[in-house]
């Protein structure tokens, strides 16, 4: 007796093999990520959960530098953060991070993050992260909108084109 199959003529996808490094000129800060052994598994590389703790040190980095958020005023809290993972990081890495402004909306905006690693002198990309931060009224418990001030740093930051 045969049997039929039908799912055998569907085209099998490849595995992604890595993620253009293009990308990165549209990157306008980077940073040093210091690992610590506390960072990894028992595979010997950096456990997943961590990237996210990543992706909040290179966070604060960058606002340190290029916003100078006024956090007495009005803080951010974080509404979805998504991650890929494309490659492992290991213990004698040596890691940096990207981080972007992509999006400025009235009361949250969009931070892009690509976590890389040197291999023999180049960049490789281990990851590419999104955060949607929102403006945030502790006192009122509800979202606010981005102060002025933060919002003409970011966009003169990232030199994007001013909301209208």
């Amino acid at each position: 007796m045969l049997f039929k199959t039908f799912w055998r003529k569907k085209v099998k996808e490849t595995d992604k093999k890595s993620v253009p490094l293009s990308n990165l000129d549209s990157f306008k800060y980077k940073t040093t990520i210091e690992t610590r052994f506390a960072d990894f598994d028992m595979m010997g590389h950096v456990n997943n959960a961590t990237y996210f703790t990543f992706m909040e040190m290179g966070r604060t980095k960058y606002w340190n530098h290029a916003i100078n958020w006024a956090w007495e005023t009005t803080g951010v809290v974080i509404a979805n953060a998504s991650i890929e993972y494309i490659l492992p990081i290991f213990l004698k890495d040596t890691v940096y991070m990207y981080v972007r402004t992509s999006r400025i909306g009235r009361k949250s905006f969009d931070l892009d993050y690509q976590i890389v690693k040197m291999v023999n002198g180049k960049e490789v990309t281990c990851s590419t992260g999104k955060t949607t931060c929102v403006a945030f009224d502790y006192q009122s418990k509800t979202s606010a909108l981005i102060p002025e001030t933060e919002k003409a740093k970011m966009i003169a930051f990232e030199q994007l084109q001013p909301l209208s």
